[in-house]
């Protein structure tokens, strides 16, 4: 999809999803895209993951908390002319960078091309895993307070408890934060049974994977960290044998 209103400058910018770290679960396109760029930006722990893919090619990488300044340099490659790759793991629209190339651009008040390109997010790796949890409604969330305050997401969390959606946590706990999680299953054990099955997913298709069915009353007493995907269930949530999946509503 192009975005260029206009624009003079003859690079693009692909904002690329690399999905869970395993090379069988990146698409051809994500491929064919870096193949294509010049420049290759992402954070350095993702750009470890594709480091035979950049033979050639011009690579920009920097830490945690780093998404802006990425997102600057390259569109300034962009605009210099060449074909650039901005690196996400899961998809680029779920947490991840597009969003933040489309603001930049409204506040530079710039029309570049880009194309975002999707990729296998980590609530679908670990729902994979899981046997098929998000089968109805759910809602995505993350517990990381460091761009939203944990006061909008208690009244999130609130909220879906009560609207009965199967709940997707992304960054349930780190070493710092550790009391969101807690308040996190407080929240859900007021409109939940105990019983309501719940899926811990660290690492989906990728390095050290671990995948652990348990309840809401329970699951906490499972290893939980910042790589771990979390999911609850809702009223019609089950397990059969080691499967978690969520009733769709067919008269079987």
């Amino acid at each position: 999809m192009e975005r260029r209103n206009g624009c003079s400058s003859s690079g693009k910018l692909f904002v690329v999803g690399i999905g869970p770290g395993s090379r069988d679960y990146i698409t051809p396109a994500v491929i064919k895209a870096i193949k294509a760029s010049d420049i290759v930006v992402g954070y350095e722990n993702y750009i470890s993951l594709i480091e035979d893919l950049l033979n050639g090619k011009k690579v920009i990488k920097n830490g945690m908390k780093g998404e802006i300044e990425r997102v600057k340099v390259a569109i300034n490659y962009v605009m210099q002319g060449h074909n650039t790759s901005l690196i996400s793991r899961g998809d680029p629209g779920v947490y991840g960078m597009a969003g933040v190339v489309i603001e930049l651009c409204k506040r530079m008040k710039i029309s570049i091309d880009v194309e975002i390109i999707p990729g296998i997010s980590a609530a679908n790796a670990a729902a994979a895993l899981l046997g098929a949890p998000l089968m109805c409604d759910y809602a995505v969330i993350s517990l990381s307070d460091l761009l939203v305050s944990w006061e909008k997401i208690r009244f999130k969390l609130i909220s879906i408890a009560k609207s009965d959606f199967v709940a997707v946590i992304y960054n349930p706990k780190s070493k710092k934060r550790t009391e969101q999680i807690k308040e996190a299953k407080e929240i859900f054990l007021k409109y939940r049974s105990p019983d309501t099955p719940v899926g811990v997913v660290k690492d989906a298709f990728s390095t050290g994977e671990t995948v652990h069915l348990s309840k809401l009353s329970e699951f906490l007493k499972l290893d939980i960290d910042m790589r771990t995907v979390v999911i609850i269930g809702n009223s019609t949530s089950d397990i059969y044998k080691n499967w978690f999946y969520t009733k769709r509503g067919y008269d079987l």
